[in-house]
């Protein structure tokens, strides 16, 4: 079973807007939610799903909105949740942005959507692409005698329409692969501090300098990769396609062995894949939808290295000043370049008059987020780079006290994957035999990219 109701509350818990599928839970029962939201937060044992009475409340927060699923029954809480996140998806594609402005400024949309999404309690047409087609934003006009509903929602394919035609047929596909990394607290430098040439002098006059902190050079606690794989089809027609990749098991079904081979895991698929196909000889075939969708995500738990190394030594000073110097090392392949990087370094709070001094790129203080914002447009693998950071501190014994956030990491790296993956194949197959182009991009990107200090 699936959900009775469907609510979204303001942030004081006053519903906005519902809709009841099937009658069974009394509409005032959410009434109560925001009470037992309250009571359970200040009890420190806040959950995804509350209780009162025979209903149960499934719900999340978005913006500054809650969505509400409520039933009496034993339903299928994986199936809730990921309803009320499709519906958040939606909406988002409907009004940008969802928020209690939006839900206002556009409730017979809302309730037109509500109706569409879920049936008697069980999701239906979920498809945004498809949902605009028949429910618009613009006025409609009362047509007599000719239904709104495109075919499509009735087809066996209901995720893409008929008559799809375009002069040029291609396929855009971008294998995006997100490092997730973290590292524990290490001695910076071998434990020794160095100053790096060209940047300050010994600092003389400024009294003696204490014994370098621990920094970010330690050991990785965890890592894995996230990997998506993105399309961007113009196809005309009812095209039908095949993916292949270097995917362990297919090697090893077909006696290619596991060299340059990539075991997937946690791998998820859009629903146009048919999975029987992929469980019996892992071919990935499907009919597209029109346009952008994320045909599947996969996870790797693997150790990985750290695509950018971040050590960082802080110096302190008797006469209230206090140096950190970071050193980033590129390592990955010295033909890659990794683009947008920026290293966040926290410093503290009651730190003042900024001084940078950068090998490559520029420095930024942002004193509402105490971090140094170091920016590097291009950053070459193999390359090692110096930035050194000099403040003013008031209540030097102050900061002991704080505890240090750690450095955290964003970078983008173009025709590069951590995992090795590669698209080995995608053939395009329609009944018309028109000839398409395939046009492959590979990027990796930083996710929780975090190196601890002490």
């Amino acid at each position: 079973m699936s959900a009775s109701a469907v609510f979204i509350l303001d942030l004081k818990g006053k519903p906005l807007i519902s809709r009841n599928y099937k009658g069974d839970v009394s509409m005032a029962e959410i009434e109560h939610f925001m009470a037992l939201l309250l009571q359970r937060e200040e009890e420190g044992a806040l959950a995804p799903l509350l209780t009162h009475g025979k209903v149960h409340f499934l719900w999340i927060k978005h913006a500054n909105l809650y969505l509400v699923a409520a039933t009496k029954k034993n339903a299928n809480a994986s199936l809730v949740y990921a309803f009320l996140y499709k519906v958040v998806e939606v909406f988002s594609e409907y009004f940008k942005e969802l928020e209690e402005e939006s839900i206002r400024d556009n409730f017979v949309i809302v309730y037109e959507l509500l109706d569409e999404l879920m049936d008697f309690g069980f999701p239906q047409t979920t498809d945004s692409k498809i949902l605009q087609e028949y429910i618009t934003q613009e006025g409609n006009k009362l047509d007599t005698g000719k239904s709104r509903v495109p075919t499509t929602v009735t087809n066996a394919v209901s995720w893409r329409s008929e008559g799809i035609k375009y002069k040029k047929n291609e396929v855009f596909i971008d294998v995006i692969e997100s490092v997730n990394l973290l590292v524990g607290p290490g001695l910076g430098w071998g434990g020794r501090l160095r100053r790096p040439r060209g940047l300050w002098g010994p600092g003389a006059g400024d009294g003696a300098a204490a014994a370098p902190q621990v920094s970010a050079n330690g050991s990785v606690l965890l890592s894995e990769v996230v990997g998506t794989i993105k399309l961007k089809v113009f196809l005309s027609g009812m095209p039908e396609l095949r993916l292949g990749l270097n995917d362990r098991v297919l090697f090893e079904l077909t006696g290619r062995g596991k060299n340059k081979s990539v075991e997937l895991e946690d791998v998820k698929f859009h629903q146009c894949v048919r999975l029987s196909r992929f469980d019996n000889d892992r071919t990935i075939s499907f009919v597209p939808p029109d346009g952008d969708f994320e045909l599947m995500s996969y996870r790797l738990n693997t150790q990985v290295k750290p695509l950018i190394w971040i050590e960082s030594v802080i110096e302190k000073f008797s006469h209230s000043r206090v140096e950190i110097m970071v050193k980033a090392k590129g390592q990955f392949k010295k033909q890659s370049v990794a683009n947008g990087v920026e290293i966040a370094v926290p410093v503290p709070s009651d730190a003042d008059s900024p001084k940078f001094k950068t090998s490559v790129g520029s420095a930024k203080y942002l004193p509402e987020k105490n971090v140094v914002i170091w920016t590097i447009k291009s950053f070459p693998g193999g390359k090692e780079h110096l930035m050194r950071a000099h403040f003013g501190l008031p209540s030097v014994e102050k900061e002991e006290d704080e505890g240090r956030p750690p450095i955290s990491v964003r970078f983008e790296i173009p025709y590069f994957t951590v995992s090795g993956i590669q698209v080995r194949y995608m053939k395009i197959i329609e009944k018309s035999g028109y000839q398409a182009l395939p046009w492959v991009r590979y990027i990796t990107q930083s996710g929780d990219y975090q190196l601890r200090t002490s």
